[in-house]
C-alpha cells in the first residue's frame, strides 16, 4: 500500500484545524497527517495534537519555509497539501490522489476557479484580481491553459516533492510550484472543486497588497531565471527602440547636412544601443547556462529514479 501524508501548515488557525483533520482521517484513514505548527500564538498545535495529527514547529516564519522543511522532513508515497483553514473539501481528495497515483499527473491541483465558487464565496476581490493576473502572465510566458495556479490544495507524487527545491519563503510558494512544474515538464492536471470561505472568526494570513507584489516579484524573478533569453530580450528591444527614438533624428541631420549638432543625443543614443547589445548577449549566454541546467536537472532526476527503483527492489526482498 502506498503511504499517504497529509501535509497543513498553519498559523493560528485553532478555529478550524480540528475540522480539518477530522475531515481528512475521514477520507484518508491509512494516511499519517502532519501539522506544520508556524509560530502559532493561539491553540492550534495543542488541538492538532489532541486530534491525532503528528505536529512539528517550524520556526522560520513563512508557508514557504513550512513547505520546504515537509518536503524535506517527510517520507511517503503520496503528498497531500492543504490548508489548515478548512476552505478546501476534504471529499475531493480522492480524484487528486487518482490523477497521481493513475500516473495521468505529477502534481494534482484542486481548481477553485472553474465551477464559480471561489469567486462566489471569496470576500476578497483584490485577490481574485491578483490570481487572475497571475494566472494570466504565466498562461503566456509558458504557453500553457492553468485555471489556478495559487491554489492551496494540491497532490504531489515523491519524485516532484524530492526534487523540487523550495525557493520561495512566505504565499508565493504556490506560484513557484506552478512554475517549477512548468518549466522542468511535470505532467499538471486541474481538477474542479468546491471553494468556502472560511467560517466566521477566521481570519486570512494574506495581505492582499504585500503579498500581491511578492507574486509579481516572484513572476519576475521566474521568467529571468526559467527564461532568460525572452526577459532580456524584451529589455534589449526596450533599449533599441529608445535608441532609435533618440538616434534618428541625428541620423537624418547628418544624412541632410553632413554635420551632427546634437552631440548629446548621439552619445545618449549610442549608449542606449550599447545596453541593448549587452542585454541581449546576457539573454544569449543565461539562455545557454539555463539549458545546460535542465540537461543536468535530468540526468539527476533519472539517477534519483535509478536509486529509488534499486531501494524498493531491496524493500521487497
Amino acid at each position: 500500500m502506498e503511504k499517504i501524508a497529509v501535509l497543513i501548515p498553519c498559523y493560528n488557525e485553532e478555529l478550524t484545524i480540528e475540522k480539518v483533520i477530522k475531515d481528512f482521517k475521514k477520507e484518508l484513514p491509512e494516511a499519517k497527517i502532519y501539522v506544520y505548527n508556524n509560530n502559532s500564538k493561539d491553540r492550534t498545535p495543542e488541538i492538532a495534537r489532541e486530534n491525532g495529527a503528528i505536529v512539528v514547529n517550524e520556526y522560520k516564519q513563512g508557508k514557504g519555509n513550512v513547505v520546504r522543511s515537509q518536503f524535506r522532513d517527510i517520507d511517503a508515497d503520496i503528498y497531500v497539501m492543504v490548508d489548515g483553514d478548512d476552505t478546501y473539501p476534504a471529499e475531493f481528495v480522492h480524484e487528486l490522489i487518482k490523477a497521481v497515483t493513475s500516473g495521468q499527473a505529477d502534481m494534482a491541483i484542486g481548481d477553485r476557479l472553474s465551477n464559480g465558487t471561489y469567486q462566489k464565496e471569496n470576500k476578497r476581490h483584490f485577490h481574485e484580481f491578483g490570481n487572475n493576473l497571475v494566472r494570466k502572465t504565466i498562461n503566456v510566458l509558458f504557453k500553457t491553459d492553468l485555471k489556478d495556479i495559487m491554489t492551496g490544495y494540491r497532490v504531489f507524487n515523491k519524485r516532484f516533492v524530492k526534487n523540487m527545491p523550495v525557493m520561495s519563503p512566505n504565499f508565493e510558494i504556490e506560484t513557484e510550484m506552478s512554475l517549477y512544474a512548468l518549466d522542468k515538464r511535470y505532467t499538471i492536471k486541474e481538477i474542479p472543486i468546491i471553494y468556502r470561505d472560511r467560517p466566521e472568526g477566521s481570519t486570512s494570513k494574506l495581505n492582499t497588497i504585500d503579498d500581491g507584489i511578492k507574486v509579481v516579484k516572484t513572476i519576475i524573478k521566474m521568467f529571468k531565471d526559467y527564461q532568460p533569453f525572452k526577459f532580456f530580450g524584451i529589455i534589449a528591444l526596450i533599449f533599441f527602440l529608445v535608441g532609435i527614438l533618440i538616434g534618428l533624428p541625428v541620423l537624418i541631420e547628418f544624412f541632410k547636412t553632413s554635420y551632427i549638432t546634437k552631440v548629446p543625443s548621439a552619445i545618449l543614443a549610442t549608449g542606449v544601443m550599447i545596453l541593448s547589445m549587452l542585454a541581449l548577449q546576457c539573454g544569449i549566454i543565461l539562455d545557454t547556462i539555463t539549458r545546460q541546467n535542465r540537461e543536468n536537472y535530468e540526468l539527476n532526476l533519472l539517477r534519483y529514479e535509478q536509486i529509488e527503483n534499486i531501494n524498493k527492489g531491496e524493500s521487497k526482498k
